[in-house]
């Protein structure tokens, strides 16, 4: 939720990925459904759930090419379908990419970001090919602002329609 990303894309998390320091999650070209590589500004509370995990990561894993959320077996990621379930169980009608068209709507009504700025959180191509083959940047000060802005917008304590998920919630 915190980053926006595809389910396969954070079940198949690995702590390799990670640079804590610049709070930057790398995704691979190979696991992103466009093909190409992906940064993902990581917001403090982005880094406070991985710190989370690597507390109860297997000795050594957070060094490791081993899965952020592991599975039932410690070299098999975490399946969709067990977040799925997770899910479920907190609310009939969450799913994942509910948490990304969310995000869209709320940075498309609430937030002045630039629409770019907005789709290219999401991963998506924007622009015809010859805009495409002019904008080089991935726009990452940019987009950890609209990550940011995001975090504190789903961590804020709300009242009304609101589901509240169990800090000790397992996915």
């Amino acid at each position: 939720m915190l980053t926006v990303a595809r389910t396969g894309e954070v079940t198949g998390a690995t702590w390799r990925e990670v640079d804590a320091v610049a709070k930057i999650w790398t995704i691979p070209a190979e696991r992103m459904k466009a093909g190409r590589e992906h940064r993902v500004p990581l917001s403090d509370a982005a880094m406070e759930l991985l710190r989370r995990m690597a507390e109860i990561a297997p000795e050594g894993a957070a060094r490791a090419a081993a899965f952020v959320f592991p599975g039932a077996m410690s070299d098999r990621p975490l399946s969709a379908m067990a977040l799925a379930m997770c899910l479920r169980g907190l609310d009939p009608s969450a799913t994942v990419h509910g948490f990304r068209s969310s995000f869209r709507d709320w940075a498309g009504n609430e937030t002045h970001f630039a629409r770019e700025i907005m789709e290219q959180a999401l991963a998506h191509r924007v622009g015809d090919s010859t805009e495409l083959a002019y904008r080089r940047s991935d726009a990452l000060d940019k987009r950890r602002k609209l990550m940011d802005a995001w975090a504190t917008y789903v961590s804020a304590e709300k009242s009304g329609n609101v589901v509240t998920f169990p800090i000790n919630a397992t996915a």
